[in-house]
């Protein structure tokens, strides 16, 4: 089955979006469908002469980027809203879009519902981690959650590692202030005496923000609130760090020399650093998948996202979560 694509999502749509649609069939041989406004989605496949290999869903509706979750109520015929009854139909694997992450969470809620005994979707992001990405959730769905979400997000994000990371019986720890039983606010006390006792489970205990990327753990639990807040900084810096490494390598003939030397080291360096090429975020915890590509993503990272929607589809991340939360044993569940 075909991916579902919004096309009317994102900074950069629909232009962008369907030439990543194009790569993603062009170069990784991923069925796509697009869903959108036909006249602009037909002129832009016809620039790539893809006209014959894409097909089209239409709908005349989209989420504009700042709108929020009640927009999906509005505009119930939108394109995010059409490609989710594509996957609750059965004719589409994953949904994928570039849209506003409100919308997107609320059509997802509203057209796919929750899976059994899931109290909230959440947003997992993976991080750039060696050897293998580290998972940070919630990422942005929920603000203000109970200690019990931050319970069951684990499980989110462990089913998540093992499925599409590969990582056995991941290390999950919970996002503070300090690495201490006792640091935190109240939720967080809770969320870490609940985490020592749930069984299923491999909790390392508290983490800080400086363990996003040392791989302290393999997944970071947190509110949506807390994650977004640390994601964005940790890209922010990402920006700063490589800004200043250019103006540093202009400064003199011996430093644009070394960075020549380096150039092939910093280029990986920055590719595995760019979120263009992870694919975006996965809203867990759904009936489908769905892939949340970044906002001002450009070709290169729709193709991403298209190829990480595929993949989890293809080793089905929404069954291994709804096993994950039925092995739980009842008397445990805070659910």
């Amino acid at each position: 089955m075909p991916i579902a694509l919004d096309a009317m999502g994102g900074d950069h749509a629909p232009d962008e979006i369907v030439a990543g649609a194009v790569r993603a069939v062009r170069e990784h041989g991923i069925s796509v469908v697009l869903v959108g406004a036909p006249r602009p989605l037909y002129e832009a496949l016809a620039r790539h002469d893809a006209t014959t290999e894409i097909p089209i869903v239409r709908t005349e509706e989209a989420l504009a980027m700042d709108e929020g979750a009640l927009a999906s109520l509005r505009r119930p015929r939108s394109s995010i809203a059409v490609a989710c009854h594509l996957v609750r139909r059965g004719d589409a694997c994953a949904v994928v879009s570039a849209g506003s992450t409100a919308g997107i969470v609320a059509t997802g809620k509203l057209r796919l519902r929750g899976q059994p005994g899931v109290l909230r979707p959440a947003i997992a992001v993976a991080l750039p981690t060696r050897p293998t990405p580290t998972v940070l959730l919630d990422a942005g769905a929920n603000s203000e959650v109970k200690a019990e979400m931050l319970v069951q997000f684990a499980h989110l994000g462990a089913a998540y590692a093992e499925t599409a990371l590969g990582i056995e019986n991941p290390r999950i720890g919970l996002l503070t202030i300090g690495s201490e039983p006792g640091k935190g606010n109240k939720l967080v006390k809770r969320a870490h005496e609940l985490l020592s006792a749930a069984p299923g489970l491999d909790f390392s205990g508290n983490v800080e923000g400086h363990d996003l990327l040392t791989r302290t753990v393999d997944v970071i639990v947190a509110d949506g609130f807390t994650g977004n807040v640390a994601l964005k900084t940790m890209e922010g810096s990402v920006r700063y760090a490589f800004a200043e490494l250019r103006e540093t390598v202009r400064e003199s003939r011996t430093a644009r020399v070394g960075g020549l030397l380096q150039k092939r080291r910093i280029r990986e360096l920055y590719r595995r650093l760019d979120p263009e090429v992870h694919g975006g975020a996965v809203l867990l915890g759904l009936n489908g998948t769905v892939v949340i590509a970044h906002g001002a993503s450009h070709a290169k990272g729709v193709s991403a996202a298209c190829v990480l929607a595929a993949k989890l589809a293809h080793e089905g991340v929404v069954n291994r979560i709804g096993e994950r939360l039925a092995a739980v044993p009842r008397p445990h569940r805070l659910w």
